[in-house]
């Protein structure tokens, strides 16, 4: 699905594979953060829904935030660490956005949207961590 080349020591570059689409993965994390904070915008609240709110919310905005500091680290093993907390968080945003699926809160469309998002992050996170760990 993603091709990850390091095109600079700690710079990578994430091409769709059999495509010349690049993505920028600083505006996907970015957007990824602010479609979760919209979304949790339109749940009702509960005690139950409050818990997924501040889950989904932390886990959410600090995908693209780790990302960020991922990009003024000035060594692999800094960089590793950064771009495995973005990994996790953005395991944990999936994990919440699959229980308001199950549970059947949020909007259906933009909740299926935002899983496939998660989805797509964490394989492409996964590689980077991957190739870091093997240079």
């Amino acid at each position: 699905m993603y091709e990850i080349n390091e095109i600079e020591p700690l710079v990578f570059q994430v091409q769709e594979r059999k495509s010349k689409y690049t993505v920028n993965l600083k505006a996907r994390t970015f957007n990824f953060a602010v479609n979760v904070l919209k979304l949790l915008r339109t749940i009702q609240n509960t005690k139950e829904n409050d818990v997924i709110n501040y889950q989904l919310s932390k886990a959410g905005t600090s995908v693209g935030a780790n990302y960020e500091e991922s990009q003024a680290t000035n060594s692999r093993a800094d960089f590793r660490h950064k771009i495995g907390i973005s990994l996790r968080e953005v395991r944990e945003a999936n994990y919440w956005l699959r229980i308001m699926e199950s549970i059947e809160i949020g909007k259906k469309n933009e909740v299926k949207r935002l899983i496939q998002e998660s989805a797509e992050l964490k394989l492409i996170l996964g590689k980077i961590f991957n190739k870091v760990s093997d240079s």
